[in-house]
């Protein structure tokens, strides 16, 4: 079993990438089980300079095989925002149900058909004496007014997934990941490393 360090705090996100990983000869290890709570600030003006960042900070302190994503949510009638600032979008401290609300706010004059969005993930692969790894994938769908379902994180309640007829956050684990812009893009990479 290949242990793979993720540069993240974030348990949601590092299940997601366990779930992804599910059956395959790796094993993904957080950052707060290696005892480091802290990550650089993300100055990058892309998804892929982001992940980046984290992973070669991570990477410098650790070693190994390191992996990072960088994600968000881009809505195609605010020309892409808030993409790398999803998490940060309308202040750092707000719930997602602040930012849901001003979202609502924000598209109100939009017929639900226009509400057109994707997230998109950028994943880096750090290894010793090796090329880094990246690849970046998205999932399409709409956003809703109304929130639906308690599964997931972020901004998946508001976020409709057509070939479901569901929202992110009524998904199971293993319907989410086989059509999610992560999950995408953990299946890119493990193509990729198969194939170095």
């Amino acid at each position: 079993m290949k242990r793979i360090l993720v540069a993240t705090n974030n348990a949601d996100k590092l299940n997601e990438i366990r779930v992804a990983l599910d059956g395959m000869p790796f094993e993904a290890v957080g950052m707060k089980a290696l005892g480091i709570e802290s990550m650089p600030d993300e100055t990058g003006s892309t998804f892929v300079e982001n992940a980046m960042i984290k992973a070669t900070a991570l990477f410098q302190k650790a070693g190994g095989y390191v992996l990072a994503d960088d994600s968000g949510l881009c809505v195609d009638a605010l020309g892409g925002a808030p993409g790398i600032y999803s998490s940060r979008f309308f202040g750092e401290e707000t719930s997602y149900r602040q930012k849901f609300a001003e979202l609502s706010r924000l598209l109100t004059d939009v017929p639900l058909q226009e509400r057109t969005a994707h997230f998109s993930c950028a994943m880096v692969l750090l290894r010793d004496d090796a090329e880094p790894i990246i690849v970046e994938e998205r999932m399409d769908g709409i956003l809703l007014n109304t929130e639906f379902g308690k599964n997931g994180f972020g901004y998946d309640p508001i976020f409709y997934v057509p070939e479901f007829g569901r929202t992110a956050a009524e998904l199971t684990s293993p319907e989410k990941i086989s059509v999610s812009h992560r999950g995408k893009a953990i299946r890119s990479l493990l193509k990729r490393l198969s194939e170095t």
